[in-house]
């Protein structure tokens, strides 16, 4: 549990490269990501093209740290063949965070930059990365080696907490 509470947004990145293997391990625990009704409608767009983050770091009005990171992972869901539609941005959430948590474990930091329910960002996102027609652009995560990390805030408020018996 020490990831989730060491975990931080990082925007900004060292140019380094990440390593190949770091990449698939974080793919990996994306796709241990629990779905509705096991759909596992997900899609996985791994970039590393600088021409292509440029254009990422342009897509929606907070995606500029993707322009600046040397990899980011787009992650989309497939609209084939899906059980429970409603459910895919939450299912698509659960893998993110399971990103980040990787991240986290292998010195690495990361940011998401929101991309659904808008649909113009959805649009811009799938233009850019030139997604079939079937594929749906969720969430642009920007990752690589911190330049700094700051610790996380401790952000447990009791009264949020309700307790019924």
């Amino acid at each position: 549990m020490n990831a989730i509470f060491t975990r931080t947004s990082i925007r900004s990145f060292e140019a380094k490269e990440v390593e190949a293997e770091k990449i698939e391990k974080l793919l990996q625990a994306a796709m241990a990501a629990p779905t509705a009704k096991n759909q596992q409608a997900w899609e996985f767009y791994v970039v590393t093209n600088k021409e292509i983050l440029a254009k990422l770091g342009k897509v929606t009005p907070y995606s500029m740290p993707a322009a600046h990171a040397p990899a980011a992972i787009v992650i989309c869901y497939n609209k084939d063949n899906v059980k429970v539609p409603k459910m895919l941005d939450i299912d698509c959430a659960i893998a993110t965070e399971n990103i980040w948590l990787e991240c986290e474990e292998l010195g690495l930091g990361g940011v998401m930059m929101g991309v659904a329910p808008f649909e113009d960002r959805m649009e811009a996102l799938g233009k850019v990365l030139n997604l079939p027609e079937n594929i749906s652009a969720f969430t642009i995560f920007a990752l690589g080696y911190p330049k700094k990390k700051n610790p996380q805030q401790n952000r447990y408020d009791e009264k949020k907490v309700h307790y019924i018996k």
